[in-house]
C-alpha cells in the first residue's frame, strides 16, 4: 500500500469502500484522497487506501488506472501458494470448496500462465529466430569455407612464388584472409544500422523496454570476426603449408 489500508473483515463498512492505485489517483487529480467519496456506477464509495502501481496487463501497455472493491459475494478468490506445494494446496482448496458448492466444479488458473500467454507470440519468434540464425550461420560458414578453398586453389601458384621468394606461412595466411576480413567488416557496417533500426522499432511497442547497448554490437562483431578468421584460416594455412615445388611444377 502506498497510503491508507487494505480491506479487512474487521470493518463491516468495507463493502462500501474502494482502493485505487496510484495511476488512478493521479488521473483523477485527487490530493489527500483518503476518506474522500467517489461514485462508481451510481454507488458511493469511500477511498480507504491507495495501492502502489503494479503491472496487471501486458508490458506493451503502461500501468493504467485501477480500483479494487471488497465483496463477500464475489466468487473470485486470489490465493498465493508456496512453491512446491501446488498439488497438495489445490487438493485442500477443492475439498474446502465442495463443502459450499458440491455441485459445481472448482475453476482455477495460475497467474504466471496467464501472463506467459500474453507473450506466447514473442516466445515463438525468439525460438524461430534462434533456429533461423543458427541455420544462417551454418550456411554462411559453409559458403565461406568453400570460397576460401576456391581462392586458395586459384592462387596456389602465386602462393608458391611468394614462398620461394621468402614469404612465411603467416604472410600467406594474412594475404588470403585479409580480403575476407574486408568483406566481413563491410557486412557489419551495412547490417548493424539495419539491425539496430529493426530491434529499436520492435521495442517501441513496449511501454517498458531496454536500451540497446553498444556491447550487443561489439559482441556480435567479435563473434563474426572470430568465425570468419577460424573458417578462412584453415584453408589459408593449408594452402600456405603446401610445398611450392609441387604447385610450380607445371610452370
Amino acid at each position: 500500500m502506498a497510503d491508507g489500508r487494505s480491506f479487512s473483515s474487521k470493518f463491516s463498512s468495507d463493502s462500501l469502500s474502494v482502493i485505487f492505485n496510484e495511476s488512478a489517483i493521479a488521473a483523477m487529480g485527487l490530493k489527500n484522497p483518503l476518506g474522500k467519496t467517489v461514485s462508481l456506477w451510481g454507488h458511493k464509495k469511500q477511498i480507504i487506501g491507495v495501492a502502489k502501481d503494479f503491472n496487471f496487463q501486458s508490458l506493451y501497455k503502461r500501468v493504467g488506472p485501477a480500483f479494487m472493491e471488497y465483496s463477500t459475494r464475489n466468487p473470485t478468490v486470489l490465493i498465493k501458494i508456496k512453491a512446491g506445494s501446488e498439488k497438495e494446496t489445490i487438493a485442500r482448496i477443492e475439498k474446502f470448496y465442495r463443502n459450499f458448492n458440491d455441485g459445481l466444479p472448482l475453476d482455477y488458473r495460475f497467474f504466471d500462465e496467464d501472463y506467459q500467454a500474453m507473450y506466447a507470440s514473442e516466445q515463438r519468434v525468439a525460438v524461430l529466430s534462434r533456429y533461423a540464425a543458427g541455420i544462417a550461420m551454418i550456411i554462411s560458414c559453409l559458403g565461406l569455407f568453400g570460397l576460401a578453398a576456391f581462392m586458395a586453389q586459384k592462387r596456389q601458384k602465386e602462393i608458391g612464388i611468394r614462398k620461394v621468394v621468402g614469404a612465411s606461412v603467416k604472410d600467406v595466411t594474412f594475404m588470403l584472409s585479409k580480403d575476407f576480413m574486408k568483406l566481413a567488416l563491410l557486412s557489419l557496417v551495412i547490417s548493424f544500422p539495419i539491425g539496430w533500426l529493426i530491434m529499436n522499432t520492435w521495442l517501441q511497442h513496449f511501454a517498458y523496454r531496454i536500451i540497446i547497448s553498444v556491447s550487443v554490437f561489439a559482441l556480435t562483431a567479435a563473434t563474426i570476426i572470430f568465425i570468419t578468421i577460424a573458417t578462412v584460416s584453415f584453408q589459408s594455412i593449408k594452402a600456405a603449408l603446401k610445398n611450392p615445388v609441387k604447385t610450380l611444377r607445371s610452370e
